[in-house]
């Protein structure tokens, strides 16, 4: 099996430039890249805290994923990154919303930092 990169333009490119791809599809797997939540067309984390940078970051990741063929509905794996584990309730409120009815399985981890003064990033394994 060969794998193959994903790359749209609905969601923001390799952050600043860094070697990466968007997602990668191997077989009948998308990984995805952990995603922010910039904004594709300004370049810029949202504004307005915790809900609107999950929102943006699912945003992206089912940019991607549509991309490779693939969706939410399904995602099999998440890892979530939070700056302040304080974010949990109100990150948690928009991915539920978001993921449908059957959550995928998910690891939430407490980080110091992330680029451009983000608050979220997550990463995912969906299947296409």
């Amino acid at each position: 099996m060969t794998k193959r990169a994903v790359r749209t333009e609905k969601a923001p490119a390799p952050f600043q430039g860094a070697p990466y791809n968007q997602a990668i599809v191997h077989g009948d797997l998308v990984f995805v890249a952990g995603q922010l939540g910039i904004d594709p067309e300004t370049s810029q984390v949202v504004e307005g805290g915790i809900g609107p940078q999950t929102e943006r970051v699912l945003e992206n990741v089912r940019a991607i994923l549509e991309e490779a063929g693939s969706g939410l509905d399904k995602v099999l794996k998440t890892t979530i990154y939070l700056v302040d584990l304080g974010d949990f309730q109100g990150m948690n409120e928009v991915y539920a919303r978001m993921m449908g009815d059957t959550y995928p399985a998910r690891a939430t981890i407490e980080i110091g930092s992330l680029p451009s003064g983000a608050l979220v990033e997550i990463e995912a394994v969906a299947h296409l």
